[in-house]
């Protein structure tokens, strides 16, 4: 259900044109819609001038209209419906609702889902109804306590911006327009802000601007000599702007820090109005690089309402925040396991979360475990087949810790266990999930002094960063070599 097109067109009976077009809205992603739905038979809402020519005609409001017209006046085209087909060009725009209330005609062209020729029956076609709830609803607008022209006109003024709350891309939500306007503080009528298309409605009330930086870090671990160690991080900033006014401009900088790691590959959201080159040239290239652009990343913007991703980048860190070592024996039904665990001295050290994941596949249920942990705790996951390293919220002054012991398994039952293509006899892994709030790796911020924000009213400006890990991996260093390792980076 939604409209194609909305006009307000007051008849004026001796004037040239027998009538003026007070207010038109056209939604061109209905429009579109409507271009696939007819198919064949689609044909293009006109331009202002002819429908107003081909409207009075079919409505025989024109003075000079006087004789007899077959496609319009003959019986088998009696009008007992405010629904007509207007000739544009050769052609039939239909349906179009339109009737004429107080020296007012109101019309719009409703989309219709489907082809056109035949005409589909009435009562199928759902924007026609939702076009006379519109329609009457502007008309009661209008004349509520209208007393003069000068009030009029006033209230024709605010059709835009109601229509945007009202009828955001041709599909109403909200008839009553009288109530929708005592919430809006009206633009001025003679120097009005143009509302882009995109932004269905504006914001009211405390003006506010929320910037949130996430970076996961992944990495591939294997600790041998033929296989090269992986790491990249790969961020986003997200972006939520509450600030009044229809065209609130903003500008934001990303900012590192001296030993800062600069941002490649950036990607930025298309309210973003313009960019340095440098900052688009910046792709993946060698950090050690001297050309490497390393900001500031200032993102001049247009926000729409809604939260949306500012920019997206990829960072290739000197190290990864983590170095891990992994082993794995097999003697008989036992697995002996040692793990090693440093965390690099440049990282912060406080988590809200660090955990060491050791699945085991391909085997039976974990029946007895004995171990030593220099640090945390260690638990059986509940259906037996993965241990669960609790290492906390820190690591110990000497940022290094140490885990071994022997993993008992038993006889495989005709219960389903995990199973894996590749973790077969002593290929495995350990996957680490931590979770760094307040930080990033790659030294990235956004500096709540450095945003402008030109709008009305000085708005409240919050500022977020995390690090996640996000396929973190730490082979068994005494396994085969697998080429499809470096895939999972993917």
């Amino acid at each position: 259900m939604a409209q194609r097109a909305v006009w307000l067109i007051s008849h004026e009976p001796g004037t040239p044109q027998c009538g003026t077009i007070k207010f038109s809205r056209r939604y061109p992603t209905v429009e579109n819609r409507a271009r696939v739905f007819n198919e064949a038979s689609y044909v293009p809402v006109p331009e202002d001038g002819p429908f107003l020519k081909a409207l009075l005609f079919e409505l025989r409001l024109l003075d000079d209209d006087k004789d007899f017209a077959e496609s319009r006046d003959s019986c088998s085209h009696i009008q007992k419906t405010s629904i007509y087909g207007l000739p544009i060009g050769g052609e039939e725009l239909w349906p179009v609702v339109a009737f004429l209330k107080n020296g007012m005609i109101y019309a719009c062209v409703p989309l219709v889902e489907q082809t056109l020729s035949p005409h589909p029956p009435l009562i199928s076609i759902s924007g026609i109804s939702q076009g006379f709830e519109l329609l009457f609803g502007l008309q009661d607008f209008l004349y509520s306590g209208q007393k003069n022209d000068t009030e009029l006109n006033t209230k024709v003024s605010q059709l835009p911006d109601l229509l945007l709350q009202s009828c955001p891309f041709g599909t109403l939500l909200d008839a009553n327009l009288q109530n929708l306007s005592d919430g809006i503080n009206f633009t001025s009528v003679t120097h009005p802000q143009k509302q882009p298309a995109w932004k269905a409605g504006m914001y009211k009330g405390k003006p506010q601007v929320s910037i949130s930086i996430t970076e996961k870090v992944k990495s591939m671990q294997y600790d041998k000599q033929d296989i090269a160690d992986t790491w990249q991080v790969v961020g986003a900033v997200t972006c939520k702007c509450d600030l009044e006014g229809s065209m609130p401009n903003v500008t934001i900088s990303l900012n590192l820090p001296t030993n800062g790691s600069p941002l490649q590959d950036i990607l930025v959201h298309p309210c973003v109005t313009s960019l340095d080159s440098a900052i688009l040239t910046s792709s993946s290239i060698d950090p050690m690089d001297d050309s490497a652009f390393s900001g500031p990343y200032k993102f001049p913007l247009t926000p729409p309402l809604e939260s949306f991703n500012l920019c997206y980048y990829t960072s290739q860190v000197p190290v990864p925040p983590i170095l891990g070592f992994y082993q794995v024996k097999e003697e008989g039904v036992q697995l002996k396991i040692t793990v090693n665990l440093k965390l690099h001295e440049s990282v912060k050290n406080s988590f809200e979360f660090c955990e060491a994941h050791i699945p085991f596949y391909n085997r039976g249920p974990i029946t007895h475990v004995e171990y030593k942990v220099s640090f945390g705790q260690l638990e059986v996951f509940r259906d037996k087949s993965l241990l669960v390293w609790i290492i906390g919220q820190k690591f110990p002054k000497s940022m290094e810790i140490r885990l071994s012991g022997t993993v008992t398994f038993g006889a495989k039952s005709h219960e389903k266990q995990p199973f894996d293509h590749i973790c077969i006899g002593g290929t495995a892994y350990l996957k680490l999930h931590f979770r760094i709030l307040d930080y990033t790796l790659t030294g990235c911020y956004a500096d709540q002094h450095s945003v402008q924000v030109f709008a009305s009213g000085k708005p409240k400006i919050s500022t977020h960063r995390k690090l996640i890990s996000s396929d973190y991996y730490i082979w068994n260093s005494k396994a085969p070599a697998p080429i499809t390792y470096g895939s999972l980076l993917l």
